[in-house]
């Protein structure tokens, strides 16, 4: 069979699926199958001047809204490109972004098409204080799980939670496909080391919706209960200068390290202790599997697919969102005993190698494109 993957960002972007899909390739590939992958460069920009027209709502009603009129923009530049660098056809398109997918379907109509829902567009926009909830940015960017819903001949998502969340938007929810990331164990290699003083880790981008600002004033009341610890950020966004000055304001200052953006944290989390991350929502939150994977000790906040990957008190802790006094709590345990961080990181480590497993996913996804594997016309008889 051959397989378009169509993401919206490069493979060379750090994250979740843009750093996975490269892998399924490559997996699929040794089994004998064809699979290419397709994305939008950095460089198309303005190029796209197509018609846009949706199946199930008026996209027009929201014209003049900037995030809108924006998100249209990408959508006919991502059709530009499409039609102007696809010339064969596929058995099978597997669609990572909606925009790739409705896309896809514009221009290949014919063609199988899975989509799978990695993240909400909208929900992050809310919580980083972008648009308001309800209102006409949020109200088009759901809008989008209908028409996927439509156009689409399968829907996936990466986790039951997030399933749930897709189902106040959609019609038949219980049709969508639920299969979590997974990852290359080759990428990941465990390091025996003793720090003299717990190191903290956390990747992510810089944004409110992943909770640092908690993470901080967590870090100042550990500080204060009498507690060493070094915490490393790896990654970089809009907020980083306001959690700096944040860290200064709570005497953190040199408690904590900013290192900006990083292409394969993976290589540098083996080295530390403890990875955190109070996320206000996260779909599934990759990067506890991959720590686990580095065999850290995982804190977490109850949400969504975090909440899928750390069974409280046995492979890693669970603490509310938006509770920095839980959250100390929780780094108190950890970063006070070393052998229940081990315990907590072995077993984090067990259940991301069975549950998270790139060879997993390989399963599941060829069942899935098997399904629309075309009928080979038979020999003719004499």
């Amino acid at each position: 069979m051959n397989v378009l993957q169509a993401m919206f960002f490069p493979p060379e972007q750090p994250g979740g699926v843009s750093s996975m899909v490269p892998y399924i390739q490559e997996r699929f590939m040794k089994l004998g199958w064809e699979m290419e992958l397709f994305s939008l460069p950095k460089r198309v920009r303005g190029k796209g001047q197509g018609e846009v027209m949706f199946h199930t709502f008026d996209h027009t009603k929201f014209a003049g809204n900037r995030i809108v009129d924006k998100y249209m923009q990408t959508y006919r530049d991502y059709a530009w490109w499409t039609a102007l660098r696809i010339k064969k056809k596929y058995d099978i398109i597997h669609a990572h972004h909606p925009i790739a997918a409705l896309v896809m379907k514009q221009l290949f109509p014919e063609t199988p098409l899975i989509v799978t829902i990695h993240s909400s567009y909208e929900r992050e926009l809310v919580l980083n204080g972008k648009i308001m909830e309800g209102g006409p940015e949020h109200r088009f960017l759901a809008a989008i799980y209908r028409e996927l819903e439509q156009r689409a001949d399968r829907l996936l998502t990466v986790s039951e939670s997030f399933r749930s969340y897709l189902g106040q938007y959609v019609e038949r929810p219980q049709d969508i496909g639920v299969i979590p990331n997974g990852f290359d164990e080759k990428r990941f290699k465990p390091i025996a080391h003793d720090n003299a003083v717990p190191q903290l880790i956390t990747v992510c981008r810089l944004v409110p919706a992943k909770g640092l600002d908690i993470l901080l004033h967590a870090c100042a009341d550990l500080k204060r209960r009498g507690h060493a610890f070094v915490l490393h950020i790896i990654g970089d966004g809009p907020i980083r200068e306001e959690l700096e000055t944040l860290a200064k304001e709570l005497g953190l200052y040199d408690d904590i390290i900013f290192y900006g953006y990083m292409l394969h944290p993976e290589e540098f989390m083996p080295f530390f202790d403890i990875f955190v991350l109070p996320s206000r929502a996260e779909a599934f939150g990759s990067v506890f599997a991959e720590a686990a994977l580095c065999w850290l000790a995982l804190v977490g906040s109850n949400v969504g697919g975090i909440a899928e990957q750390i069974d409280d008190g046995v492979n890693g802790l669970l603490v509310p969102p938006e509770d920095p006094v839980e959250l100390a709590t929780a780094l108190e345990k950890v970063v006070s005993d070393p052998q229940y961080r081990y315990n907590l990181a072995r077993d984090a480590w067990n259940k991301a190698k069975k549950d998270y497993s790139l060879r997993r996913v390989i399963t599941q996804l060829k069942k899935e494109y098997c399904a629309y594997k075309p009928v080979e016309s038979e020999e003719p008889t004499t």
